[in-house]
């Protein structure tokens, strides 16, 4: 999962420090996750599909975003994913504002892939992001090569709007998939899916 980079016209924050769904517990992250983070982050498949990962990711880059993502006065939502039923970490996910709402970002450790992890975090911060806030939208970018990816934005009922060009740290330039879910048809997913149980 691609994370836009440009952020102009921060839309807000939101302050959640854990979230629970069926499987995981999301929360922010602190200095023991640092060797969970280096081992799965460290993997050049997973920062290839990303923008703002570094190949090779080492203990200081699992410092630096540890810090990055618990300063106070940072507008971002950062969550280390970990197994409710275990605490294993698996991976990463986020929420950035931008202009009239949230850009969401995620990314799973490759032992962990195929599971719906990544559909069960992404669904949980979409709900967040209008549940906590009165942002217009919520936008996702993808590699146009991470058919995973592309499968759980379609999933959490994003619509497609285009593509374009992504400066990636490990991969360079990158196309990618850019979607949106805007608030109404987030409404409607979530009335039809009560009603179809």
């Amino acid at each position: 999962m691609i994370a836009e980079t440009d952020t102009g016209g921060a839309f807000g924050r939101i302050d959640c420090p854990v979230l629970v769904t069926r499987r995981l517990v999301m929360r922010q992250p602190h200095v023991d996750d640092v060797e969970d983070l280096t081992r799965l982050a460290g993997n050049r498949r997973i920062a290839e599909m990303l923008t703002r990962m570094p190949h090779p990711y080492g203990e200081a880059e699992a410092r630096a975003f540890i810090e990055l993502a618990t300063d106070p006065a940072r507008a971002e939502a950062s969550y280390v994913l970990t197994l409710a039923a275990t605490g294993a970490f698996i991976g990463c996910a986020g929420l950035r504002p931008v202009a009239g709402g949230f850009d969401l970002g995620y990314w799973i450790g490759e032992p962990f892939w195929g599971e719906g992890y990544a559909t069960e975090a992404a669904h949980a911060l979409v709900d967040l992001a209008f549940r906590a806030s009165d942002a217009d939208c919520v936008a996702a970018s993808c590699r146009v090569t991470n058919a995973a990816s592309q499968r759980v934005i379609h999933k959490c009922g994003f619509q497609y709007c285009g593509q374009g060009m992504l400066n990636s740290i490990a991969a360079g330039q990158v196309t990618v998939v850019r979607y949106r879910l805007d608030r109404k048809t987030w409404i409607g997913l979530r009335s039809w899916s009560r009603t179809s149980q």
